[in-house]
């Protein structure tokens, strides 16, 4: 199986980040270990000070006061009958009942820390309870804090990336429009030159009105390439019934004897939204041509109109191939086709027309492998 470069790079970025995160979560644990080490250390050295306070010799009667200044670690120390004797570092609100002492010498002994033994000159025995210090308790917190920043990180650079992309996407699309627009121009108006003449000639006249029917198709196209990128878009309030009847009509005529189209209304009321009826038509045309290329010359088209209380809605269906569905979403990205010919614009464009133009949505409603599609427009409802 062939993956885009970008989609290997989207990979790759990905299994960056893990490592790097795994990582940052494996060192910071090891830094802690290490540290929680060197606190016992220090605590037991601070028991050994607390000792040699309790000697007969005089000398060593400024060692604990000269621990308390260097150490921070919080301390409790205890005698047999669980009388505090020493507290370093702990409010003494916290264990002024035997309750309170009791929950707080609990929670000092929990991960690994067992009280340190101290065996005093007078025989008496007191136990050195001690907990974590603020820092080590920030260190176990800082590589989630470093993952969720990084995450956060990640996420700006995806977000700019998407929107620097869809700019440019915009642009192209902008770009292809008006020139399509622009090259589509001449050749029609010539055309319609050329159908004022056919009908000066002794000849069928059905052939040059239907010659006109599809030069004024083709003015439509050019027109709608035109509006692409327009800052400004007429919006009239329009029946729907009306636009779909129009489409289904010009279709009709033009599609293989094998393929049988049908229009069905569910509503008994006018459905008008407040729409470009150029752009909207597009939208549908473009749904019925891909349904048609869908049945490979035979099966049956059928567009159905329907409305809520919000929405009035325009299914498409066909009985073709059908789309698996870890593909419904993936039709409407730029490119994307199943085509030999085409550039994978169709369902895009559409999808811009009816999402940002419209405020509407356009979507897969179901789809099945041989069976066959149906596509969603709704559009809000006046």
């Amino acid at each position: 199986m062939k993956y885009s470069r970008e989609y290997l790079g989207r990979i790759i970025f990905i299994i960056v980040g893990a490592v790097i995160s795994i990582g940052s979560l494996f060192y910071s644990n090891y830094i802690a270990k290490e540290l929680a080490s060197k606190e016992r250390d220090e605590i037991q050295l601070w028991a050994k000070a607390v000792y040699a306070q309790n000697s007969p010799d005089p000398r060593n009667k400024g060692l604990l006061d000269m621990a308390n200044r260097t150490i921070s670690i919080p301390s409790i120390t205890i005698d047999e009958f669980m009388q505090v004797v020493q507290l370093q570092s702990v409010d003494p609100k916290t264990v002024d009942t035997p309750e309170k002492l009791r929950k707080k010498l609990e929670e000092m002994a929990s991960g690994g820390r067992d009280p340190i033994p101290l065996e005093l000159y007078d025989g008496s025995i007191l136990q050195v309870f001690y907990d974590e210090s603020s820092l080590l308790k920030s260190l176990y917190w800082f590589p989630y804090v470093q993952i969720l920043i990084f995450g956060v990180f990640i996420g700006l650079i995806f977000i700019t990336y998407r929107s620097t992309r869809d700019n440019e996407q915009n642009r192209i699309w902008v770009g292809m429009s008006k020139e399509t627009a622009h090259q589509l121009g001449t050749p029609t108006s010539s055309l319609l030159g050329w159908v004022e003449f056919l009908r000066t000639m002794p000849i069928d006249q059905t052939v040059p009105d239907e010659m006109q029917k599809d030069v004024t198709r083709l003015t439509k196209i050019v027109e709608r390439f035109s509006k692409i990128g327009s800052q400004t878009k007429e919006y009239v309030p329009y029946n729907l019934s009306d636009l779909a009847d129009s489409v289904v009509s010009y279709f009709r005529t033009r599609i293989p004897k094998n393929v049988s189209i049908v229009l069905n209304n569910l509503s008994d009321e006018p459905l008008q939204s407040l729409i470009n009826p150029t752009l909207v038509e597009w939208v549908v045309e473009n749904l019925l041509k891909n349904a048609l290329d869908a049945l490979g010359g035979k099966g049956e088209l059928k567009v159905e109109l329907s409305s809520n209380e919000k929405m009035v809605i325009i299914d498409v269906s066909d009985t073709g191939k059908g789309i698996s569905k870890q593909l419904w979403k993936r039709v409407f990205s730029t490119g994307y086709t199943t085509k030999t010919r085409g550039w994978g614009l169709g369902l895009s464009l559409s999808k811009r027309i009816i999402h940002q133009y419209h405020h509407g949505k356009i979507y897969v409603l179901n789809s099945e492998i041989n069976v066959g599609t149906t596509f969603r427009i709704e559009l809000k409802k006046m």
